[in-house]
């Protein structure tokens, strides 16, 4: 939402003394106090290319200049945050989700984080995410958690285990394509690559989490080539479950090619009208393209 639009658009409750924003980057400076003045290149890159992927989950804690002029590009000081700000820029994002401060209660701003983290629709990454805000910039611990949101601990456990999903296997899961379960399944892999070849077999072929489960435990991460070209029912054949394959990947999400005798189906599937966009423009159908004009002028 806009920089000082009401908490009321967001579905968010107001909490005295914070209020949920985007800020824009530019407006924001660094806390000259902040003494952590060395930050890992690696761990920086790494969290470039996660929100350049899937967006900014955590937000940062930023408090008004009260000295700051109205004509002043720059109106807000961080208060927690800094890398995110930092890749944020690097991402080359315009602005980043902030908790505004008025107050020096580190406890109001722990309290607004987690009354929203209980009324809020979160995805798993989200929720992931916003309990390892709550660890880290809060001081909050997880017994402190689960009393608070009714969770027990090992469900927040494997929830805060889903920030270890490389970027491209957590967009799946941010997307909806992917569940929870198939993502904390996908962690028993030895490492990103398996990840993002066991992600596109479990969107391309619709397996289940306990299917996964047994593949992982098994090590295999990827099929055979006897698995591939075994033939397999509803009048599939190998070349199109790669073809299929090969859409799901490039359009991230589920995608199955079936031949009858007389025609075929491709069915592509969407997590939400918002996915069905991207998909859409994916596939080049939307934004004026010559494929969106003929589609509209159908009857």
């Amino acid at each position: 939402m806009d920089e000082g639009a009401p908490e009321e658009s967001t579905g968010l409750r107001p909490v005295p003394g914070a209020r949920f924003a985007e800020v824009p980057l530019e407006a924001i400076r660094p806390n000259p106090r902040q003494p952590r003045t060395v930050f890992d290149e690696d761990e920086l890159a790494e969290l470039v290319h996660s929100i350049r992927e899937i967006g900014v989950l955590q937000p940062v804690v930023v408090r008004p200049l009260p000295d700051a002029a109205p004509e002043d590009p720059v109106r807000f000081e961080l208060v927690m945050g800094e890398r995110r700000w930092r890749a944020s820029k690097e991402a080359g994002k315009d602005a980043v989700p902030a908790i505004v401060r008025s107050t020096a209660e580190d406890g109001l701003l722990r309290d607004a984080l987690l009354e929203n983290l209980h009324r809020s629709q979160l995805n798993p990454l989200e929720e992931a995410a916003a309990y390892q805000q709550l660890l880290d910039d809060f001081g909050c611990t997880q017994e402190e958690l689960s009393s608070r949101i009714g969770r027990s601990r090992p469900q927040i456990s494997n929830t805060l285990r889903l920030l270890r999903l490389p970027p491209l296997v957590a967009r799946r899961v941010a997307a909806g394509v992917l569940s929870a379960g198939h993502a904390r399944a996908l962690l028993g892999l030895a490492d990103a690559a398996a990840m993002e070849r066991m992600a596109q077999r479990v969107v391309a072929e619709g397996l289940s989490v306990r299917s996964v489960e047994e593949l992982v435990a098994l090590g295999e991460d990827e099929p055979s080539p006897a698995a591939r070209a075994k033939p397999r029912p509803g009048g599939r054949r190998p070349q199109l479950d790669d073809l299929a394959a090969d859409l799901s990947d490039r359009l991230d999400t589920r995608v199955r090619i079936a031949l009858g005798q007389r025609k075929g189906r491709l069915t592509v599937e969407f997590a939400s009208v918002e996915d069905l966009h991207r998909i859409l423009e994916l596939m080049r159908l939307r934004d004026g393209s010559p494929a969106a004009d003929t589609a509209s002028a159908r009857p």
